[in-house]
């Protein structure tokens, strides 16, 4: 059958899609464009936000107009959290966000039989780790690998761990068998993924924990660099940082979990550091690292939030001064001890939205600026518009002029940095390159 997806959401979901495409194809079917007809439609769909609810409802519409006779099977944290939203968008397969290889085998149920099917387990019950195979069916330079899912934290206004569970983690073993198959397959880099990574074998006994996973998986890369995903700041602690920093191959990014600023604001979230240990991380990092691009995200307008509170909040964001920022205005999730708090309005949710937009773009030109001049070692992935577009191991996107019949593609070419400008880095490779 003719099987179309569309994925929603994180990293987790992008890694689960690619391996149901591997699965589907291994299986004698073919992939097409979500846009165009098929037999089967699935939508993997993402509950972060209520934005992430409405693009989920939108495209499982789209999914059912596009072929009515076809079809349309959800899967994903919306499903597990809201299956009963689902129901009224007439569709043919509900299930949520586990037990992939089980979901594929009712899609191929749903199409023979016609009849609908509805599969949903209890998220918070799980305690194994579904492996599923690692990289993608493109020609990718970037393979990820999920190392973990579930989280147990239950900050105060997310709903996560709830349709994920709690935490399992990929066996050392396997990590590394998969880690040597994508450099077989010919990956440059593969980026460590999860709901959680920073929680990785807290399921096991023996107290290993994330460094122990990130040295296994660099005895295996070769010359792959590896990346990590989001991390929660206590895990970077003074030996994290001097074992990790031993890694060859080890980008320097790194993506600090901090939501807010303020202290305050912080316990109500129910976020498990304050402003002063997530400073120690930010510290630690650039103390190891050679001007490590780090990253964050930050909520704005979480309920109780004083103009005083926010006002630390881009204090401290500027104290830091990140690489990259992502910025959200609160977004309710039902369910969740936030939604019964005092709520902001909207209005000044999006005005302190806007407000964090500008510092974070004054910071992200700071950053861009200090790059020029460097020479970095940059991953060629894709032309566009006359030039390569590819990622330094800050994860900075750096573009060169494509010279006719010269195919970058997957090579990591040493690139000296020449200006800095609309978010992008502008380059040329070395000579002899």
């Amino acid at each position: 059958m003719r099987v179309a997806i569309c994925t929603l959401g994180c990293k987790v979901n992008q890694y689960e899609t690619q391996a149901m495409e591997q699965e589907l194809v291994r299986r004698g079917h073919t992939l097409v464009p979500f846009e165009g007809e098929a037999d089967a439609y699935i939508v993997n769909t993402c509950t972060v936000t209520a934005v992430s609810d409405k693009k989920s409802r939108q495209m499982i519409r789209r999914a059912r107009k596009q072929s009515p006779g076809a079809v349309v099977a959800v899967c994903g944290c919306y499903a597990q959290t809201r299956p009963e939203d689902i129901r009224e968008l007439d569709v043919d397969l509900i299930s949520g966000s586990g037990d992939r290889m089980k979901f594929l085998d009712l899609l191929e149920q749903a199409v023979r039989e016609k009849e609908p099917v509805v599969s949903m387990d209890q998220a918070l019950r799980r305690r194994q780790f579904e492996v599923l195979p690692a990289g993608g069916m493109a020609e990718r330079t970037r393979a990820m690998l999920k190392v973990e899912d579930g989280c147990v934290n239950f900050c105060s206004y997310c709903i996560i761990p709830y349709a994920r569970g709690p935490v399992r983690s990929l066996p050392l073993q396997a990590a590394a068998e998969q880690t040597r198959q994508l450099r077989e397959e010919g990956y440059r880099e593969v980026v460590l993924t999860g709901i959680e990574i920073s929680s990785w074998g807290q399921d096991f006994r023996g107290g290993a924990s994330l460094i122990d996973l990130l040295e296994t998986v660099s005895r295996q890369a070769g010359d792959m660099r590896l990346r990590l995903g989001s991390l929660e700041p206590r895990t970077i602690t003074e030996e994290f940082c001097r074992r990790a920093a031993a890694l060859p191959g080890l980008c320097p990014h790194f993506h600090l979990s901090m939501q807010s600023g303020c202290d305050a604001t912080l316990r109500r979230m129910n976020r498990k550091y304050d402003s002063k240990r997530y400073k120690e991380s930010v510290d630690l990092l650039n103390g190891y690292f050679d001007r490590p691009a780090i990253t964050t995200d930050l909520i704005v307008g979480f309920p109780g939030e004083t103009e005083e509170e926010f006002a630390a909040t881009l204090d401290f964001v500027r104290s830091c001064g990140f690489a990259e920022m992502h910025i959200f205005p609160y977004s309710i999730r039902t369910g969740t001890p936030a939604a019964e708090m005092e709520q902001v309005p909207k209005a000044v949710k999006e005005e302190r939205a806007a407000r964090a937009a500008a510092v974070a773009e004054e910071l992200h030109q700071r950053y861009l600026s200090g790059c020029v001049g460097q020479v970095y070692p940059v991953l060629y992935e894709q032309p566009y518009e006359g030039l390569w577009h590819g990622h330094a191991p800050n994860y900075m996107t750096v573009t060169v002029p494509a010279e006719a019949g010269k195919d970058l593609h997957n090579r990591v070419i040493p690139t000296r940095i020449t200006g800095a400008a609309e978010g992008l880095l502008t380059g040329e490779p070395l000579p002899g390159e």
